[in-house]
């Protein structure tokens, strides 16, 4: 990238890509038992999953999850697999007329993402969705007391159960310390998520991983949910930032958990509420998991015609913060904007990318000692704004663009420099579970990296 200031990045080119798929968290296994019964499973949050050993041509296998009166279970049975809801003496099975039919299973599982409740069947390596039904209206699975109760209920063979963990990786950033340095481990990078899951946003969850910026290997270390201030429950808000201030944790995010995807024919109706709030804990939120408080974060979006934000980036920089963020006129028609202020709390529109139609990921990075603005051009944007990454000044001029492979869906520009060379880690659009999901499964973790050259980053 050679910017109209005279910046220069040099061009980033894949060098691996990652893709986690584990319906139980390995680091969330709660229960493991080689026998069946009924067993507590305690959660903070409503991404849970149990697994389970089948024989194709054995005898019906049930997983379940019993939830306040409510027995909630996944059956294989000749091939078919199904979701089968019972309460009161009542008694509902549901299966998909397409897809239901499991080819050569090894494995049954059950998952609670959200307020939605899916059945696999693992095929040939790979988790299969094979029934799904969003439990709003049955049980409030967002209830911390219900929650609490949780209990898992595995069949003869056992298995294991505990944290849901991802389908893919996308909406990567960089864990920082307030002046926007990547935070390390020795050598590795932090890294937080939004761990996909078995459909829309509504399904997904925040994840921090511990990435090797040597080998390029991954590790899922914690997962983060918020209550929110306005409304009760536990959500898995993401696209989130994670920054570390005063000894302490700010954590930057979106209100993403229970946004729907608009289905409306006359026009597509807005979601009520999606906005960014904000978070602080002692806590060690890179490990473990971890439930928190928020409140709003108050961003400036005067002369916007805003009807949401999303996508928070957080730098401290010459006493004031700056917040990078993403504004949308309706869904979806988002660009990049930046506001900044002596506190967070009071700040105020330092600029914006109208021209944009279909951008974000805004990201403030520091080259050699001066701030620059990246954010993502996906490719629903106007042909002259098409998949590229723009850079801009603190005022929301282009400068330039970042000379990148731009993978699909909407990569967001999270760049580090390690030892004499740029990294990023980012996403793509790739989908996984199986055709029943649709949209929001995605993507691969996509890592970038400039060659090694002195000199690459000078003005």
């Amino acid at each position: 990238m050679v910017g109209k200031d005279g910046l220069v990045l040099p061009r980033l080119e894949i060098v691996r890509r990652l893709r986690p798929v584990d319906l139980v968290a390995p680091a969330g296994v709660q229960v493991r038992a080689t026998s069946g019964g009924v067993v507590d499973l305690p959660a903070v949050a409503p991404y849970v999953a149990a697994t389970t050993v089948v024989a194709f041509h054995g005898p019906p296998v049930e997983l379940a999850l019993h939830l306040r009166g409510h027995r909630l279970a996944a059956r294989l049975g000749e091939g078919s697999v199904s979701l089968t809801l019972a309460a009161g003496g009542a008694t509902r099975v549901l299966r998909s007329r397409r897809f239901h039919r499991a080819v050569d299973p090894a494995e049954l599982g059950l998952t609670l993402t959200g307020t939605h409740l899916t059945a696999w069947s693992r095929e040939a390596g790979g988790w299969v969705a094979r029934a799904r039904h969003d439990l709003r209206g049955v049980v409030d699975t967002r209830d911390a007391a219900t929650l609490a109760d949780l209990r898992v209920e595995l069949p003869e063979a056992g298995g294991c159960a505990g944290r849901f963990g991802q389908l893919g990786l996308r909406d990567t950033r960089l864990v920082t310390e307030e002046d926007g340095t990547p935070l390390r481990d020795g050598d590795a990078l932090w890294v937080t998520a939004t761990s996909a899951g078995p459909g829309f946003f509504d399904t997904a969850h925040t994840s921090v991983w511990r990435l090797d910026p040597t080998d390029l290997t991954l590790e899922h270390t914690a997962d983060l949910y918020f209550r929110r201030p306005d409304r009760p429950g536990v959500f898995g808000d993401h696209a989130t930032h994670l920054v570390r201030s005063d000894g302490r944790w700010l954590v930057a995010t979106s209100t993403w958990g229970d946004f729907e995807q608009p289905t409306t024919r006359a026009g597509r109706r807005t979601p009520a509420g999606l906005r960014v709030t904000l978070a602080d804990s002692d806590a060690d939120l890179l490990r473990g998991a971890h439930v928190l408080d928020t409140r709003e974060l108050p961003l400036p979006t005067e002369g916007l015609g805003s009807i949401a934000t999303w996508d928070p980036h957080l730098v401290r920089h010459d006493e004031r913060w700056l917040v990078g963020f993403v504004s949308a006129r309706r869904f979806f028609d988002f660009h990049p904007a930046l506001a900044g202020g002596p506190s967070l709390d009071d700040l105020r529109l330092l600029g914006a990318a109208t021209d944009r139609r279909a951008t974000e990921g805004t990201t403030i990075v520091d080259v050699d000692g001066e701030l620059v603005v990246l954010a993502s051009d996906g490719r629903d944007s106007r042909r002259q704004h098409r998949a590229r990454f723009p850079t801009f000044d603190l005022a929301m001029r282009d400068t330039g663009l970042l000379e990148a492979s731009y993978p699909t869906n909407l990569p967001w520009p999270s760049l580090a420099r390690v030892d004499d060379a740029w990294l990023m880690a980012t996403f793509d659009g790739r989908p996984a579970g199986g055709r029943l999901l649709g949209y929001g499964t995605h993507g691969d973790l996509v890592v970038m990296r400039s060659r090694p050259s002195a000199g690459t980053t000078l003005r």
